[in-house]
């Protein structure tokens, strides 16, 4: 069985090589993405100088009655972040997943970002 010491440093492995390949591409911000077990948390990065330009959770987006699971809310969060960023000024983004797969709730974040108007 593996220990928790184990487990840690696997996904720090991935979470590295996904920045590993995005640290390349610097004149984009960073869509970075977190998901705990009950929300998601997404932040637009800029990868320059590592300040926070804008983000969202999954905390303020209400759950219909209707949903079965959180994907609804994670597009819907997508959504949101996406008209957050356009207030900005920012329609081009790099995904930074981090160490969690593209699936799932991960990924339902960034369809609703791409239906918001986020190129990535």
């Amino acid at each position: 069985m593996r220990t928790k010491r184990e487990i840690r440093s696997a996904a720090e492995r991935r979470k590295l090589s996904v920045r590993a390949k995005i640290k390349k591409t610097t004149d984009r911000p960073r869509l970075c993405v977190f998901r705990s077990n009950k929300y998601v948390y997404a932040q637009i990065i800029d990868s320059k100088t590592g300040k926070t330009i804008t983000g969202i959770t999954s905390k303020v987006i209400e759950k219909n009655p209707d949903e079965k699971g959180y994907l609804g809310v994670c597009f819907r969060t997508g959504k949101a972040l996406s008209e957050k960023a356009k207030a900005k000024n920012i329609d081009k983004v790099v995904f930074d997943r981090g160490s969690f797969k593209y699936h799932g709730r991960i990924k339902a974040l960034a369809d609703g970002a791409r239906d918001g108007g986020l190129i990535f």
